[in-house]
């Protein structure tokens, strides 16, 4: 039975532009359009939901608005033939979080065509632990693939190594026998690193350079960049002949201080990664390869689970850079 409210982590803005949060009850009828009603099981707390839960006008455009652009749980309602009442589901990206009201909620309402129907051999809550995150990851990986990078290519780098994308990064790397070297900045968790596949941990500097030359010598034959700015730089201009460079983050500042001379002289390639928009038939494919073949072993280990209740102060230490791992969210 589907009831005639529900709970969810509501951000307000008021006339003086003071953003506030909290907890509420609200109508069914306060929910977005859209053909699939989902009793939401998980949702994550991914970098961008931080952001939205604080009102940052980059990402949250209408108020009230509630976070979450990643929504795992059972459908209880479709208006479309293409699910029905009982199939577990996922929904990742695309506008849910930021333009229209996302997961971090007892129900959501979403189109048809944004629905991911749960691998089989993966829990709602194993979906939830990879979320936006483990997709961007696994994109990364597939464009080293797809520029013919493989284990006997070298060293892969991958950069914010406790974040949710580079943690997956790693174990995935890993999984498919790459030598990674993770990048990160908290020396405390290199052990974590090591035991989840990383052949070797570096800190920050390692990527960093500051010489202003415009080439390095090479020693990446591939990396997964999720800061940007100076650190994606170093690595492009450190990138071995054809080797290539997954970017999806910017954390370091949007600019590129680049010239051309790893492109032309090396061949490096730079592959732009976003998966909000990600064409279905290529996203249910990397689903499945993320249920079966790429999956690493203990996704539970990188994971903590909290509930809505929770959430402002995991926010919190999101933004300040306190949070290792994913952390998923128990809806209910």
């Amino acid at each position: 039975m589907i009831p005639e409210s529900f709970q969810c982590f509501l951000v307000r803005k008021s006339n003086t532009d003071h953003i506030s949060a909290s907890l509420d009850d609200l109508p069914m009828s306060e929910l977005p359009d859209g053909e699939i009603l989902i009793k939401v099981e998980y949702s994550s707390l991914n970098y961008k939901d931080a952001l939205a839960a604080t009102g940052h006008p980059g990402i949250v455009r209408t108020f009230p608005h509630v976070p979450g652009v990643d929504v795992c749980g059972t459908v209880v309602h479709s208006a479309s033939s293409r699910f029905h009442t009982g199939d577990s589901v996922i929904v990742t990206g695309y506008d849910q979080g930021a333009g229209r009201w996302g997961g971090w909620s007892e129900y959501a309402r979403v189109p048809v065509d944004w629905v991911v129907p749960l691998p089989n051999g993966l829990t709602a809550k194993e979906a939830a632990i990879y979320g936006t995150a483990g997709l961007t990851a696994a994109l990364c990986v597939q464009e080293l693939l797809g520029h013919d990078i493989t284990p006997e290519s070298g060293e892969i780098a991958v950069t914010g190594a406790t974040g949710g994308v580079g943690i997956m990064a790693v174990m995935i790397l890993a999984r498919l026998g790459f030598t990674v070297v993770a990048v990160s900045g908290k020396p405390d968790q290199y052990a974590l690193l090591k035991e989840l596949g990383a052949a070797e941990t570096v800190g920050r500097d390692a990527v960093d350079d500051q010489s202003g030359k415009p080439l390095l010598s090479g020693r990446w034959a591939g990396a997964v960049d999720t800061v940007g700015g100076n650190t994606l730089a170093t690595l492009l201009r450190a990138s071995k002949l054809r080797g290539c460079v997954a970017a999806c983050g910017l954390v370091g500042g949007s600019d590129l201080p680049i010239t051309v001379y790893p492109f032309i002289l090396r061949g490096v390639a730079l592959a732009g990664v976003d998966t909000a928009w990600y064409p279905m038939p290529k996203r249910l494919a990397l689903w499945q390869k993320l249920a079966t073949d790429w999956r690493p072993g203990g996704l539970a280990t990188i994971a903590t689970q909290i509930t809505l209740r929770e959430v402002d102060q995991y926010v919190q230490r999101m933004l300040a850079g306190g949070v290792t791992g994913r952390t998923t969210i128990a809806i209910g």
